[in-house]
Parts: C-alpha cells; structure tokens; sequence
C-alpha cells in the first residue's frame, strides 16, 4: 500500500515581491522550543533575547513582544530542541495572504488582520 504524504509550503512561494538585493532579507535565531516552522510563518520577536518565534495573538509570559509581527520566514526550519539560524523577509516585501502560516492563537479573522496590520508597520505588504 502507498503512504500518502503531505507536502508542506515551498521555500519563499508565499513571495510576491521583494527589495532588489538582499534589502528585504534578514538572518536571524528562531528559538529553542518553536518546534518545526514552515516557510510563511508570521514571526515576532522576543525581546528579552532577540530570538524569533511564531507570533501569537497575545503576550505569552516568557515570549514579551513576540505578539507583534516583524518578519516571515523564509524557509522551514526545526527548532524543536535548539536554536536555528534562519532567513526571513523582514522589510520591503509583498506576500501571498493564503500563503501565510500564523501561531495557532491567531485563529479568527480579526486575530489575521492585527498580525497583518503589524507587518505592513514592517513594510511587509499582505495580498
């Protein structure tokens, strides 16, 4: 019998466009515990240590500032058990809506359309 598998998002498809250059791009750490990320997801930064994480819909204790959208990642990533180095858009950039992966908090469409607020402050551009 064949296995069927699921075949997550594809490195940077959820890009419409971005910055000549590496202008829009920013190497960052997703932090230990995120768990496996796929490309598309809406990050926040954590501002105690400057890691990135999915963004949630409210402040989590012990993840303070992460509830507002900065950047998306642009390849998956498993940062179950330590933290990972990653690429994302951070600026400059327009992107697929359907195509966006948001933290599980972030679950009706007012909770979407904050998160999408917030990246466009970062020059993130949802379509």
């Amino acid at each position: 019998m064949l296995e069927t598998k699921t075949e997550g998002a594809r490195n940077l498809a959820f890009v419409l466009s971005e910055g000549n250059g590496k202008i829009s791009r920013d190497v960052v750490t997703i932090a230990s515990g995120a768990g496996k990320l796929e490309a598309g997801t809406v990050l926040g930064r954590i501002t105690a240590s400057e890691n990135y994480v999915a963004s949630p819909a409210a402040e989590v204790v012990g993840k303070e500032g992460a509830e507002t959208a900065m950047a998306v990642l642009a390849y998956r990533v498993d940062a179950t058990s330590e933290d990972v180095e990653a690429v994302v858009i951070a600026r400059h950039a327009e992107v697929k809506e359907p195509m966006l992966v948001f933290d599980a908090t972030v679950d009706n469409a007012s909770k979407i359309a904050a998160k999408l607020e917030q990246l466009s402050a970062a020059t993130i551009i949802a379509r």
